[in-house]
């Protein structure tokens, strides 16, 4: 009887993305962390992407998974290296919204694919960036956090299957 209620039983979908520019420092941090996870052995059912920095080719990515984790950076005017949890109507519920540095806002993209899919699950993880200038390199309190970054990550996968 528990076998066939396994088996029967759906996995969710988990998408993890990570946006940004590389070559503009703590900008990139979104992508370092995937890049990072992308070397881990992770369940099928877990697909780690690299977004970069055009918002609008996400929408599709968005509107195939049941659950998304989206991590960038996002100044918020906390420390250098903070890390957030937001839901998208956190942030456009907000009366500042941190600001994105992309030329189409995440937000307005989470936004078409909530009124096309109203049942996807997204948590963005955001991080305060040290600096935004040209480099390929992560500031130090930005790497220093690349780690316990991924660590949140997991949490939210782990809620998310024991939802």
């Amino acid at each position: 009887m528990l076998t066939k209620f396994l088996l029967t039983m759906q996995t969710k979908k988990i998408m993890i993305i990570g946006i940004g520019n590389l070559i503009l420092k703590d900008e990139g941090v979104g992508i370092h962390v995937v890049k990072e996870l992308q070397k881990r052995q992770l369940p099928p059912d877990i697909d780690v992407i690299d977004g970069g920095n055009a918002m609008m080719e996400l929408l599709s990515i968005l509107q195939e998974a049941d659950n998304s984790i989206v991590i960038d950076s996002l100044r918020a005017g906390g420390k250098p290296g903070t890390i957030y949890r937001f839901s998208p109507q956190d942030l456009m519920n907000a009366t500042e919204r941190p600001l994105s540095l992309h030329q189409v806002d995440l937000l307005d993209v989470l936004g078409i694919a909530k009124i096309l899919d109203g049942d996807a699950h997204v948590v963005i993880i955001g991080i305060e960036p040290k600096e935004i200038s040209w480099g390929m390199d992560l500031t130090p309190p930005v790497k220093h956090k690349v780690p316990s970054v991924i660590d949140v990550v997991f949490e939210e996968i782990e809620k998310i299957q024991n939802a």
